[in-house]
């Protein structure tokens, strides 16, 4: 198997911890909201491209502030180098929020489901809809409650080969989605910079997952 595209989730101030495991990675997430303070410290010392994600709490983050705020934080993020911004799709004023990271960034906009997989039909309409709103790249996560749920998911990029698409499920039921979503064609997938430092339920080291990439042929 090709060796795919990594991006490694970094949560903490760990400046250590990222500076190891950079030579495994292709680009990193910036979880402004988890990280707090100390992120723009950590942004200037990556040397791979990066995504700058501020996340709300209703989203499955930690920012509690108000959004002016939230917003004016990727848009310094971009200033700082992110060369990717998430932007939530069910965020307020989505559209006005894409226009202003278009103009300096690539978009990434996000959908996010905590509590189960959706039909494959549903997400099919979400990522239309996500491309019709003027993402460059569509992110679809859902939460995996079976085994079938990891297939939803992977058969969504199979279905979208010919845009840029990032989709796998959570959960420890969604770590075959997490793994397989390359093979899939997804633009890339998600890894923790290290063991019990993940940003989401079922995310798994980059260096465990290199490891499982090489057993495949």
């Amino acid at each position: 198997m090709k060796r795919p595209r990594l991006c490694a989730s970094i949560i903490n101030t760990n400046i250590e911890a990222v500076k190891q495991v950079e030579p495994l990675v292709d680009l990193f997430e910036v979880r402004i909201d988890l990280i707090g303070d100390g992120w723009v410290e950590v942004a200037r010392v990556l040397k791979k491209p990066w995504i700058a994600t501020n996340r709300l709490v209703e989203e499955g983050g930690k920012w509690s502030g108000n959004e002016a705020r939230r917003i004016e934080k990727l848009l310094q993020a971009i200033e700082l180098g992110a060369g990717i911004v998430d932007v939530e799709y069910n965020a307020k004023n989505v559209g006005n929020i894409i226009a202003f990271v278009k103009k300096r960034a690539t978009c990434l906009l996000s959908f996010h489901d905590f509590k189960g997989t959706p039909s494959l039909e549903t997400l099919r309409q979400i990522t239309q809809k996500q491309l019709k709103a003027g993402a460059d790249i569509c992110k679809i996560v859902t939460t995996a409650r079976s085994f079938e749920d990891n297939l939803t998911v992977l058969r969504l990029i199979t279905e979208f080969r010919e845009i840029k698409i990032v989709a796998f499920a959570m959960g420890s039921e969604g770590m075959a989605s997490r793994l397989l979503a390359p093979a899939m064609g997804a633009e890339f997938t998600y890894g923790a910079v290290g063991k019990g430092i993940e940003s989401a339920p079922g995310q798994i080291p980059v260096a465990e997952m290199l490891k499982l990439y090489e057993l495949l042929p």
